[in-house]
């Protein structure tokens, strides 16, 4: 195939485009507007790769088993570079609780359901340095793209871009242009003031991310796994621990917009490490006898879920031109998809190239199997932001109570799933399919044999299943903010003031 295609961008996304497309035969482009990465390992890597176009470069990361999977299957040499570098798979039975462990069996697909996790900067790093070996690959750095060139019609064409490089600007033509550019790319709203009609859905997903980084202390080991969570969700803070390359490790907190107190403190140092050891599961790891901070605290807003359609009605917007991850359909970080997403993406682009010449029915083929194989994914996760929105809101009403519908949820959730994913090993493993993109993330639950399964749990009661629930995973809202020098009420008069000012 001679067709040459320019991908904007070359993060995780564009990354990702690259090794879908180049085993095909195509000429592929990268045009990044960041410099290269410095030279070295993945400590340089992250202490002085500029990278203005990726804010969350220093976030945590995980790469959920459906995209580990494509780098065995498709790079194993890659997967080995990665590795090699630092990057540690977490296994499936990593997360086997006490009661799964008295009666678990390795079966040959928990193989299958493992987390490729590092920082960022060293995943990026080697998968760039393996994307540049490629023999059709080109990475252009410091090529800023402006504009894209489109000739006009009905159905506007993509033709190349314009590109501002340190000796002005240029023209670069090509068969197709890939826009991984992610949430920052302009080129949708170009397209759409050309005639293209692209619909778009968008909701605030009502959460800030803060991040820090840490290392281990010289012949120390990471703090053995015990009951007390390294993950949860307080309502008004979500916390997890994720384990990075060569000694390093990363806790990120999250917390609803509508605690604004919290959010404001947290990105200080001081405050978030102790906010960081007031929960149980996170204390050893931020004891100054195990680890030391080694990055100031990353935040992290501005964050919604979208989906763009290219194809409205099933017909083509435009030709010639892809979007890809999230520039296309973009998710709370939270959930830890959008590399996944990315990569399936660029799979699914591939397909439509290899499928179709004509460059209507691409874009078409496209769009169908991007709505098959990730809507049900950007729908789930945004239900549950709509609803973790709500919970922030309702712990902050003084006198709220829940309907009997919520609570009878609640309990279906809490009491009946949460028990018996703990409790039942084969469960475990359905859930951990849809978590990691393997099948649509409602399909095990929808088996009768699971769905039965799960209100057996439920229906034994909270005593019976005491030892499957999780420990509480840190304080109430008042004692930790009060505990961080904080004043509990503020926010709280905050939500009552639009509710009075409107009654």
């Amino acid at each position: 195939m001679s067709e040459r295609v320019l991908v904007i961008g070359a993060g995780m996304a564009g990354l990702w485009t690259a090794l879908a497309l180049a085993p095909t035969g195509r000429e592929v482009i990268l045009l990044e507007r960041d410099p290269p990465p410095p030279e070295g390992g993945a400590d340089v890597a992250f202490d002085s790769w500029t990278r203005r176009g990726v804010g969350h470069l220093r976030h945590s990361h995980a790469f959920l088993a459906r995209l580990r999977l494509i780098i065995r299957d498709e790079h194993p040499e890659l997967l080995a570079e990665l590795l090699a570098a630092g990057c540690r798979d977490l296994a499936f039975e990593g997360g086997l609780t006490d009661i799964h462990k008295r009666s678990y069996t390795p079966e040959p697909v928990d193989r299958d359901l493992a987390i490729l996790t590092s920082r960022r900067t060293t995943l990026e790093l080697i998968m760039r340095r393996y994307v540049e070996r490629q023999p059709n690959v080109t990475i252009r750095s410091g090529a800023f793209v402006k504009e894209l060139l489109i000739t006009p019609g009905a159905t506007p064409r993509v033709t190349g871009v314009v590109i501002e490089e340190a000796d002005g600007r240029h023209e670069l033509t090509a068969d197709l242009v890939a826009d991984a550019a992610g949430r920052t790319s302009g080129s949708i709203e170009q397209l759409r003031e050309a005639g293209a009609v692209i619909p778009e859905e968008s909701e605030d997903c009502g959460i800030l991310y803060f991040t820090r980084h840490y290392r281990l202390n010289p012949g120390v080991s990471e703090p053995e796994r015990t009951h007390a969570p390294v993950t949860g969700d307080l309502e008004y803070l979500k916390f997890g621990v994720f384990p990075g390359d060569n000694g390093c490790f990363s806790i990120t907190l999250c917390v609803p917009e509508v605690e604004e107190e919290l959010r404001k403190k947290i990105v200080d140092p001081a405050t978030f490490d102790a906010c960081c050891a007031s929960l149980p599961g996170l204390t050893p790891w931020v004891d100054p006898a195990t680890s030391s901070a080694i990055s100031r605290v990353f935040g992290m807003g501005d964050l919604h879920s979208r989906w763009r359609d290219m194809a409205p009605g099933g017909k083509a917007a435009v030709l010639g031109f892809f979007p890809v991850g999230d520039s296309l359909v973009r998710s709370n970080p939270l959930y830890g998809r959008g590399c996944s997403f990315a990569a399936v993406s660029a799979h699914l682009l591939r397909d439509a190239l290899q499928m179709f010449e004509d460059p209507a029915a691409r874009l078409e083929a496209y769009q169908r199997r991007i709505g098959a194989e990730l809507r049900p994914f950007h729908d789930v996760m945004r239900d549950a932001d709509r609803s973790a929105i709500r919970r922030a809101r309702q712990a902050l009403t003084p006198g709220y109570q829940p309907s009997l519908k919520s609570r009878v949820a609640k309990a279906f959730l809490e009491d009946g799933v949460a028990v018996a994913i703990r409790s039942d090993v084969e469960l475990f493993r359905a859930a951990l399919r849809g978590f990691h993109m393997l099948e649509d993330p409602q399909a095990w639950l929808k088996r009768p044999k699971n769905l039965a399964k799960v209100l057996g749990y439920w229906a034994r009661g909270k005593t019976r299943n005491a030892e499957a629930y999780r420990p509480k995973g840190g304080p109430e809202r008042e004692e930790m903010l009060t505990r961080l020098g904080l004043s509990p009420e503020l926010d709280i008069q905050r939500v009552l003031e639009p509710a009075a000012a409107s009654a």
